[in-house]
């Protein structure tokens, strides 16, 4: 494995400090700190990281930012031999950045997921997220009351009266 040996080439902002690290085929360096996610150029939050993956065949390694329903999510992807300890953390920082998941059925099985995301340090407010389910349309009213409703009880549940999404 390239660099194993020395530290990352990647200014991280004060204190926070890298915990894994690796090295794109281009030489680029992917970083993680218990804060966030540092990519060529992009400083990502862990509550802004939706998901991750490597996939060893290709060697790509994809990261997916958190988005808004119905618009495209940006997608970061970078060919990597060997994502070592990287893609551990990524998981184990994006699983702990999620406060609350609450499915809420509205057509039978389908319906929304109301999702509140935090920051590492809580220094921010918490991130308030509506994930639908395939065929689920959040422009009926009858949904978007569904949604509301189930913010609203996840929010008392969890003592957060934040503003809405």
């Amino acid at each position: 494995m390239r660099g194993l040996g020395r530290r990352p080439a990647v200014e991280v902002a004060p204190g926070e400090r890298v915990l894994a690290w690796t090295e794109a085929t281009t030489g680029e360096v992917l970083a993680g700190t218990r804060e966030a996610l540092y990519l060529p150029g992009t400083r990502l939050a862990w509550e802004d990281v939706e998901a991750a993956d490597w996939d060893r065949d290709t060697e790509e390694f994809r990261v997916v930012e958190v988005g808004h329903w119905g618009e495209p999510r940006a997608e970061h992807r970078y060919a990597i031999a060997e994502p070592r300890r990287l893609l551990e953390l990524v998981r184990e920082r994006v699983t702990a950045s999620v406060l609350l998941v609450r499915h809420v059925p509205i057509e039978g099985r389908r319906g929304v997921r109301v999702i509140a995301r935090r920051a590492a340090g809580g220094e921010r407010a918490v991130r308030w997220i509506y994930e639908y389910d395939e065929g689920i349309d959040p422009d009926d009213p009858t949904v978007r009351l569904a949604a509301e409703t189930a913010l609203a009880a996840a929010q008392d549940e969890v003592g957060l009266m934040e503003p809405g999404i």
